[in-house]
């Protein structure tokens, strides 16, 4: 009878073990900045780990009066560029703690 619940103890303490590891792994990412881009860097767009956006940086040739179109167009892919970065920098860093487990 002890010999499972030492078994049960030390499965706990690594569990707890993982979940610290998990949440400084989490600030961490949450802490790093993703660049994205759209064509030539005429629009790049700053996102944390956290995906708040911190910057968008608009270079001057690109602003048109007569083609709003193509910079919303421009800003959209650095926008969704960052994301795609911070979402797969995530899935490669909290991805280790989570494979394997249901519901994950």
């Amino acid at each position: 009878m002890m010999r499972g619940m030492g078994n049960m103890q030390g499965m706990m303490k690594q569990v707890q073990k993982m979940q610290k590891d998990m949440e400084k792994a989490q600030a961490e990412l949450n802490e790093r900045e993703f660049v994205g881009e759209a064509t030539n860097q005429l629009v790049t767009a700053t996102f944390t780990g956290d995906r708040k956006m911190k910057d968008i940086a608009i270079k001057e040739e690109v602003v048109d009066p007569e083609d709003v179109e193509m910079l919303q167009d421009l800003v959209i892919m650095a926008v969704n560029d960052a994301l795609t970065k911070v979402e797969k920098e995530t899935e490669a860093t909290m991805g280790k703690y989570t494979k394997g487990m249901p519901g994950f």
